[in-house]
C-alpha cells in the first residue's frame, strides 16, 4: 500500500510529457477561497495542517503541474497521470481529507456539505466531454474514502472513469455477488443503518441544526 501510495503522488508531484510535447499544459492559480492557510481555518479543524503538504493543493496553487481540464470556484477537473483508464479526478477546492469524517465544527460542515454538492452538479457537463473524447458510452463515478478503500491522497476527490464494452476494467465484475439473507442479515443491517441515521438526525435536531441538506 506506501509503495502504491508513494508511486501515485510521485506521479502527480511530477506527471509524465506527453509524447510530442515539450511542457505540460500550465495550471493556474485559483482564485477563490481554494487551500485556505492554515490560520484561515476555523478553531477545531486539523485540515489547515492537512493541506500544507498535499499534492493535489500545491496543483490547485499552481505549484506543481498537471493537465487542467476544467475550473471554476469549486472544483478543478485535472487528467489523471496514473488513470485506470484514460480519465480525470475531479477534486474539491477546499481541502477535505474524507468525504464522510465527522466534523464538530458546524460551519465546517456546512461549507463541506455545499462544496460536495456543488462538485457533484459538474459531473454531468464533465463526464459527458470526457466520454465524448474517449470515444466511451458509459463511466465510473469513483470515490475511494479511506485506506481501506484505497484512498492515497487524502485530499477528497471523485475518479471519472470513461467505460467501454467489454474492456475488463474491474476484476470484480467476473466475481460471484453473495445474496443476503432476506430473512435475517438483510433486516438487520437495515436497522443497523436506520438507526444510526436516526441518531445523526436527532443530534442535529437538538442542536437546532436542522438537515445539513438544507442549510442556506
Amino acid at each position: 500500500m506506501e509503495a502504491r501510495r508513494l508511486a501515485i503522488i510521485c506521479s502527480h508531484i511530477r506527471p509524465g510529457l506527453v509524447p510530442g510535447t515539450t511542457r505540460l499544459a500550465p495550471v493556474s492559480r485559483s482564485n477563490c477561497h481554494s487551500c485556505l492557510n492554515s490560520k484561515q481555518w476555523p478553531s477545531g479543524s486539523d485540515e489547515g495542517n492537512s493541506q500544507n503538504g498535499c499534492v493535489f493543493c500545491k496543483i490547485i496553487r499552481g505549484e506543481s503541474p498537471a493537465f487542467k481540464l476544467y475550473e471554476d470556484d469549486v472544483c478543478l477537473c485535472i487528467l489523471d497521470t496514473n488513470p485506470l483508464s484514460s480519465g480525470s479526478y475531479q477534486l474539491l477546492q477546499q481541502h477535505f481529507s474524507f468525504l464522510s469524517r465527522t466534523e464538530k465544527n458546524r460551519e465546517i460542515r456546512k461549507l463541506l456539505l455545499q462544496v460536495v454538492a456543488a462538485m457533484c452538479s459538474k459531473v454531468p457537463f464533465i463526464s459527458s466531454a470526457i466520454m465524448k473524447a474517449t470515444g466511451s458510452d458509459s463511466f465510473n463515478l469513483l470515490v475511494n474514502n479511506g485506506t481501506a478503500a484505497g484512498q492515497v491522497i487524502f485530499h477528497t476527490h471523485i475518479h471519472i472513469i470513461p467505460r467501454k464494452a467489454l474492456d475488463s476494467l474491474w476484476a470484480s465484475e467476473g466475481l460471484r455477488r453473495r445474496p443476503l439473507n432476506l430473512d435475517r442479515e438483510a433486516s438487520r443491517l437495515a436497522d443497523r443503518v436506520r438507526e444510526q441515521l436516526s441518531l445523526s438526525e436527532n443530534s442535529k435536531n437538538s442542536k437546532g441544526e436542522g438537515s445539513g441538506l438544507t442549510e442556506n
